[in-house]
């Protein structure tokens, strides 16, 4: 038995170094520099905000753990970043192009960033964003400055407001208004639905074993100080209720610290 718990362990490693080996690749991420005043302190304060609503419940707002305050998003603004895409294709009257699904979907499936990278320019970055976010209900993400999407400011009661979007029944949708309609958000659902299985860490720890979940996570390295910001969104099935789950974190030594401290505070706020 503590030879599989090994084996397990190793395993995740070597998913988490994957990931982050994508990031390095992308230009995203980059290493800390070897120098004592950007290492990370040993005693440095993470952070944590887990937000929680039972779509099955009566309630419409969320219960939010710890203090809603932003932070950045790294990767989880792809989901902000399809939505975007889908309204303005709502707008116009059509479905995604081929093109367009070649970059949507493997920018939600495996975290892609240079997919990211051009569909963040389509929707014209910040500004294209803030328009989505205002028919969205969204009030408290800021786009990343020019080029940097990761850098996208947030809070988790923001994306719950945006998971609502998503996997919530959507209301009254005309061309230019309201919302996502049914066939953009089983769309996106479905590439949430299908991350790829080292992705699936995060707010999935807190669902019933063996029931469908759907997340989309991000993780970042700060350059300035080599700390990780590491989050968290998504849908999981407990005691037979949708949950709709948002954790973001800030300051973790290591992203298996970060992931960790998603998975930790997730459980905790679902229970």
């Amino acid at each position: 038995m503590s030879f599989h718990r090994s084996r397990t362990a190793r395993t995740k490693s070597g998913a988490l170094l994957a990931s982050a080996a994508a990031l390095f690749s992308a230009g995203l991420l980059h290493p800390s520099p070897a120098t004592a005043a950007t290492a990370p302190s040993a005693h440095a304060p993470t952070h944590a905000t887990a937000a929680v609503l039972d779509l099955d419940g009566t309630g419409r707002t969320p219960v939010i753990h710890g203090e809603d305050g932003a932070y950045d998003t790294a990767s989880i603004v792809k989901v902000d970043i399809l939505a975007a895409l889908l309204l303005q294709a709502q707008d116009e009257g059509r479905q995604l192009t081929a093109a367009e699904r070649k970059r949507a979907e493997p920018m939600i499936r495996r975290s892609d960033n240079a997919a990211a990278n051009a569909l963040w320019r389509q929707i014209g970055g910040a500004s294209g964003l803030a328009a989505a976010n205002q028919r969205l209900g969204l009030t408290s993400t800021t786009g990343g400055p020019g080029a940097k999407w990761g850098l996208t400011r947030t809070t988790a009661s923001d994306q719950i407001r945006l998971l609502r979007a998503v996997f919530d029944t959507g209301g009254t949708v005309r061309r230019g208004t309201g919302g996502l309609d049914a066939h953009s958000r089983a769309y996106l659902r479905t590439l949430m639905g299908q991350v790829v299985a080292e992705q699936r860490w995060g707010v999935s720890a807190a669902g019933a074993t063996g029931s469908r979940q759907a997340l989309k996570n991000g993780w970042l390295q700060r350059n300035t100080t080599g700390l990780w910001d590491v989050n968290s969104v998504g849908e999981i099935t407990v005691r037979g209720h949708r949950y709709l789950v948002a954790v973001l974190t800030n300051g973790s030594a290591s992203m298996g610290d970060g992931v960790a401290l998603v998975e930790r505070t997730a459980r905790a706020a679902v229970a």
